[in-house]
């Protein structure tokens, strides 16, 4: 989970309120060192999490309540609201204008991820029906246009670049004339620099007035900790920062450098990387990423997820799983769509509840595993996948043979499946006191069935 340390540190900080039986001055300034320690954990800027922990502190003790809200539930709002303050409040887009000719300026230092943020955005793009194209500018780093060449043929995107050329302002604007009559979006890749490569910082500004982007994006490695504050303002005093990307945000990456690298340029963080895929980034929302964080759910990215994978819901599969049942098919049908969206552990976060980490018995659903526990129920009989309490040794030394996996793997999958089975018997009930479905959310409850109108399994006749 994107920054799991901070929102568990949190989190936990949090509990203390829910279980106590008032909130008064001592229990609210045990609230504030444990949020400023979470904060500096996560390596964000010292001033900043002093600044809001104090801001906290002091609204949890002035405020009035507002009617009918208990003080745990105020003192927990406030928390969040001014961790959402902090990242730049109301998420914001691109400056994107459908109908004209859009470029895009990609700046940040060596190693951030600036070329794959670059694919990964057009990929993005692409998906909701714009079309983008990729320049490459790089002239310093060998084998810099073959990987975004790379990136681009991976989603069709049109892709510009000359090994041979080292002129960067004559490959930013040869990039731009090749495509601006037939595409929308240019995306401009350039050499990565440094806060102390002067030179380097001149020739990005240089080539920043040459073509006057619409946007100057600013992309920051998640990992640099407080450094960021740093490399944000030195590329902020040499050119106009409009947005930032912050990259490697998932797996154990503190991340609260970059995050708070906004306050330095003024700039908001428009995206985020969450992984290595071509899919594998999200538009940041503050609001909802901060939801995630405290472990509320980001149900707005979940819908965005489901939207851009293109899932179609079945309406028969809906109603069949409303109704309390769920098969092997529906689980096939569930592992096709999070192949579709990323992991299994990437979607759960952004539910309610599930933030934090995986729920017991779902830390072996890795895309490896995934695949395998499909081979398995494509060598399962109809009978099996409809009604798995059938599935006993004998049946299971075949579906091991058939699928070329051990026993072992079989009984894990069947683990799985009635963890799953729990897991969606809990979610039917939540569905049912929303009336049957989740707020604002018209396909989700589709989508946790898996449903799909892709590849299904079909069997001949029961045996």
């Amino acid at each position: 989970m994107v920054l799991g340390k901070l929102g568990s540190s949190i989190s936990n900080a949090l509990k203390k309120l829910v279980g106590a039986g008032t909130v008064d001055a001592k229990l609210v300034r045990e609230l504030k060192n444990d949020l400023m320690k979470a904060l500096l954990e996560a390596d964000v800027k010292l001033e900043i999490a002093i600044e809001v922990s104090e801001r906290v502190e002091k609204r949890a003790l002035k405020e009035e309540l507002p009617p009918g809200i208990p003080r745990q539930k105020h003192v927990i709002s406030i928390v969040h609201d001014e961790l959402v303050t902090i990242l730049g409040g109301k998420a914001q887009k691109l400056k994107i204008e459908p109908g004209k000719l859009n470029v895009l300026l990609f700046v940040g230092i060596q190693g951030s991820g600036k070329t794959t943020v670059v694919g990964k955005l057009g990929s993005w793009l692409s998906k909701r029906g714009m079309k983008p194209a990729l320049v490459c500018t790089d002239t310093d780093r060998p084998g810099a246009y073959e990987q975004l060449k790379q990136l681009g043929d991976q989603t069709n995107v049109p892709v510009y670049g000359n090994p041979k050329e080292k002129n960067s302002i004559k490959l930013a604007r040869d990039g731009i004339l090749k495509f601006q009559k037939t595409q929308e979006v240019i995306l401009v890749d350039t050499a990565g620099r440094h806060k102390e490569e002067t030179a380097m910082l001149k020739e990005m500004a240089r080539i920043a007035r040459q073509i006057k982007p619409d946007e100057i994006v600013l992309v920051l490695d998640g990992t640099l900790g407080q450094q960021a504050y740093e490399q944000a303002l030195a590329f902020a005093a040499a050119t106009k920062i409009g947005s930032i990307i912050v990259t490697k945000l998932d797996g154990s990456a503190k991340g609260g450098g970059a995050l708070s690298a906004c306050a330095a340029t003024k700039a908001p963080i428009k995206y985020i990387g969450v992984g290595e895929k071509i899919g594998d980034l999200e538009r940041f929302d503050p609001t909802g990423f901060v939801g995630r964080l405290l472990n509320m759910g980001d149900l707005e990215s979940l819908i965005e997820s489901v939207k851009a994978a293109q899932i179609e819901p079945d309406e028969e599969m809906a109603k069949a799983f409303l109704s309390g049942k769920f098969t092997l098919r529906d689980m096939y049908s569930q592992m096709q769509n999070i192949g579709k969206m990323g992991s299994l552990s990437k979607i759960l976060s952004f539910l309610p509840g599930f933030s934090t980490g995986l729920p017991a018995g779902f830390e072996d659903t890795s895309e490896e595993n995934m695949k395998k526990f499909m081979c398995m129920m494509e060598s399962m009989t109809a009978a099996e996948l409809d009604n798995p309490t059938v599935i006993k040794s004998t049946r299971v030394q075949r579906i091991a043979r058939g699928s070329g996996t051990d026993a072992k793997d079989v009984k894990q999958l069947l683990t799985q499946f009635n963890q799953m089975k729990k897991m969606m018997k809990g979610m039917k009930k939540g569905l049912g006191r929303r009336g049957g479905k989740m707020p604002n959310m018209p396909d989700l409850a589709a989508m946790q069935q898996g449903a799909s109108k892709g590849k299904k399994i079909t069997r001949g006749k029961k045996r």
